[in-house]
């Protein structure tokens, strides 16, 4: 009983060292361990940005918080060059589950998936706008968007789903360039993002997501390897998902980027159930593998889009193809895709109609 006093001054001799240390901000086993995102589903959406607490520091870095993991899709769907950020967020103890190489990954109620549209280059000043910033939000219910408009001092991103315009003109690769951006309603993203009459997120696939991200203290992971890391995904052998490419990576062969092209621009319409299910082809990266009738290649057009065009793809003859038409207009009741774009995304013109070009197979 003599020693207790001895053997409490060592214990506090060592809390107060632990607690030096803990205090050190070089030291490397202090962390956060509970996500500081403000987290009330029921309050889900809220009116600002910011009520979130996705982001630390200034809003406009987009520098997210604990739990809030940035991730890029392979290829990525083109809204009149406008630049993505994307991220995600669950809650403490919830994972998602790997359904298929193709389907969006099943994720647990209370997730959040962030994507924030901005412009490097504007002009006059030359600087970076941020227009919009797009949630989807999985309540028990299903998913809802919530989309923040941001305020020209850039400090803050309001709810509004009810649609607007943004006039930006801004420099594409020394290039000026100028668009009437449109931020969509609730309607037209519903357009888009549903299977059925059901909200759905598109680019959350396994398909596009195994591959490497520059992760800020990891350094270059594979996406899906991330995600099971942090907790966000329940531990699945990846190795053979049969996954897409960069459409623009010049080295991969060139069936494969019109397939991952379509798949990302595309197919979120023209898939079962989706938006333009009645036409008669289906765009998705796992339908088109073995399929040139999924492809359009030499089916004949279900709508007298213009007296020129033989097949939704003619082989050899990009000037008959429906496919090329419609990617090459920006008329609104031409136009493909018809939500997202004013103006024509001239790389992915080419992309296709080098592909449509090269094929050789002879129709009926």
């Amino acid at each position: 009983m003599k020693n207790i006093p001895a053997l409490k001054l060592i214990i506090l001799c060592f809390l107060t060292v632990l607690l030096s240390c803990s205090d050190d901000e070089t030291n490397e086993y202090y962390t956060p361990s509970v996500s500081p995102v403000n987290y009330n589903l029921e309050a889900f959406p809220y009116n600002t940005l910011s009520d979130y607490n996705l982001f630390e520091g200034d809003l406009q870095n987009q520098k997210p918080v604990l739990g809030v993991i940035p991730y890029k899709p392979i290829s990525s769907l083109f809204t009149d060059y406008a630049k993505k950020k994307r991220f995600l967020w669950m809650p403490e103890n919830t994972s998602a589950n790997f359904v298929s190489d193709y389907e969006i990954l099943d994720f647990p109620v209370g997730t959040i998936l962030v994507k924030t549209f901005y412009y490097n280059n504007v002009l006059p000043s030359n600087t970076t706008k941020l227009i919009e910033t797009r949630l989807l939000i999985k309540k028990a219910s299903g998913w809802i968007f919530a989309d923040y408009v941001w305020n020209e001092d850039q400090t803050e991103a309001v709810l509004d789903n009810e649609g607007s315009t943004v006039q930006v003109e801004w420099l594409e690769a020394g290039v000026s360039k100028s668009t009437n951006y449109r931020i969509p309603s609730e309607s037209e993203c519903r357009t888009c993002h549903k299977i059925g009459n059901v909200p759905f997120p598109i680019g959350v696939k396994p398909q596009n997501l195994n591959a490497a991200f520059p992760y800020p203290q990891e350094g270059s992971v594979n996406q899906l390897q991330k995600l099971i890391n942090v907790g966000y995904l329940n531990p699945v052998d990846y190795s053979n998902v049969n996954t897409v490419v960069d459409w623009k990576d010049i080295s991969q062969p060139l069936q494969l980027r019109a397939r991952s092209y379509l798949d990302i621009n595309c197919a979120h319409c023209h898939s079962d159930d989706s938006h333009c299910s009645y036409r008669p082809i289906r765009l998705s990266f796992n339908d088109t593998e073995n399929s040139d009738t999924n492809l359009g290649i030499c089916v004949v057009p279900d709508e007298d889009v213009n007296s020129s065009l033989t097949h939704v793809v003619s082989p050899g003859r990009s000037v008959r193809s429906v496919l090329s038409y419609r990617m090459n207009s920006t008329e609104e009741s031409t136009k493909m895709p018809l939500i997202g774009r004013n103006l024509v995304d001239e790389q992915a013109v080419s992309l296709i109609n080098d592909w449509i070009e090269g094929l050789t197979q002879v129709c009926e």
